[in-house]
């Protein structure tokens, strides 16, 4: 397991467009609830960042690290026109990908001497890791939950309620953001912009500290651990991708997966492999996004970030992949689009869950809601192989597993 994290910010193309504080107190506001450390590494130029010991005993509690798969079955059902590998976030305690960032944020929260933790939260998965963080380094969490998943996952909800946090539905009471809104429209089914406001106002109201669950380089750069550890497990399998590809709901775990990959390419100049983002149809950022200056909160609280985006008042529709219900794409990760780095793909909800049915049926695994739009990219990639008479290498972000998520898909796909 790796001993550090990795930044990739001295090594992109060019500078980041840095955050645009138009009001003038936007900053203000990250210095009182973010962890001051967390805040400092969002803007350091050091390239490997040494992981806390503390951080270390917990990453081994629950789970790093963790495997590297083949999807043997799945190739045959392709033609045998490509080699997958999965990286199994899914086996960690919480089902997810999210834990490897929760448990930096909440340790340099505790460091900070604060009582309690606030956070957002779509599916469900970042704030469970939220929850088990806060559990393990003994700090409340309190969870706002995007108001459509609070009631459509309530598996979620008692997970993160059997790790001890308060899981509030978004918008919420609590805040005088999510009064507003509910005044509004009681029935309002919230969304992830929502949610960071309300937990961003609670957190300052009552002296905690928020953690931010994607999209910003601290905590993208916490999850390089997955991507660091399925460096080494495909040089000790003897392979090299030829793709790499996953999910992006704000961003972090597919840039968590691939910037290891990319830190030779980018230092030397040389592509060797190709990178393909998918996301949702029904919230398209990436595809019929804009790359612009735009607030990553509906209540405009933050600073404005350059991104690709389809606008901070956007309501998405409920659709079950709730992670992917974001409106804008991590500022690394869209420098990095926007340079034709890293390429995207939107694919339906009900394409995507018939690639989930079909990897649980190949594979055993079920994918989350999530995880499954990435999946249709595989037969893009063996077409492509098939055409060249070559086999390609792929590596996959298996972000994590569905097995929450099943009424959802019951529902979806008329299961009875």
């Amino acid at each position: 397991m790796p001993k550090n994290w990795y930044n990739i910010l001295p090594d992109l193309p060019e500078p980041l467009p840095p955050p645009l504080d138009e009001s003038g107190k936007s900053f203000d506001v990250l210095k009182t609830v973010l962890p001051s450390e967390v805040l400092r590494l969002e803007f350091s130029n050091e390239r490997y960042v040494k992981i806390p010991e503390e951080v270390i005993e917990r990453y081994l509690q629950i789970g790093r690290p963790t495997p590297l798969i083949r999807t043997r079955r799945l190739e045959e059902k392709l033609g045998n026109r490509v080699k997958i590998f999965m990286k199994m976030e899914s086996h960690t305690y919480t089902g997810s990908h999210k834990i490897n960032s929760a448990l930096a944020h909440v340790y340099f929260a505790k460091k900070d001497g604060t009582d309690f933790v606030t956070t957002e939260t779509g599916a469900g998965q970042w704030g469970s890791a939220v929850s088990l963080a806060s559990a393990l380094f003994e700090l409340k969490a309190h969870v706002f939950m995007v108001r459509a998943s609070f009631f459509a996952k309530p598996y979620r909800k008692y997970l993160m309620q059997m790790y001890g946090a308060d899981v509030h539905p978004s918008p919420s009471d609590l805040t005088e953001f999510g009064r507003k809104l509910l005044k509004e429209n009681p029935e309002h089914s919230g969304s992830l912009g929502i949610a960071i406001s309300e937990a961003v106002e609670y957190a300052m109201k009552n002296s905690g500290k928020y953690v931010v669950g994607s999209v910003v380089n601290s905590d993208i750069m916490f999850k390089t651990i997955a991507g660091l550890e399925a460096r080494k497990q495909m040089e000790i399998a003897g392979e090299d991708p030829d793709f790499i590809i996953g999910v992006v709901g704000g961003g972090s775990n597919y840039a968590a997966l691939a910037y290891p990959f990319m830190e030779e390419e980018l230092r030397s100049g040389k592509r060797k492999r190709r990178y393909i983002a998918a996301g949702s149809a029904e919230v398209p950022k990436m595809t019929k996004g804009v790359y612009q200056y735009d607030y990553p909160d509906t209540g405009k609280v933050l600073p404005k970030l350059k991104m690709y985006s389809i606008g901070s008042d956007f309501i998405p529709p409920p659709v079950y992949a709730g992670g992917l219900r974001y409106h804008g794409v991590a500022p690394t990760l869209s420098l990095l689009m926007s340079k034709g780095i890293v390429e995207s793909r939107d694919y339906t909800q009900e394409e995507s869950f018939k690639w989930a049915k079909l990897f649980s049926q190949t594979e055993g695994w079920i994918p989350a809601p999530e995880t499954s739009h990435a999946l249709p990219i595989l037969k893009e990639i063996a077409d492509e192989a098939k055409s060249k008479n070559t086999t390609y290498t792929v590596l996959v972000s298996f972000s994590g597993h569905g097995l929450l998520d099943l009424a959802n898909y019951a529902e979806i796909m008329g299961f009875k």
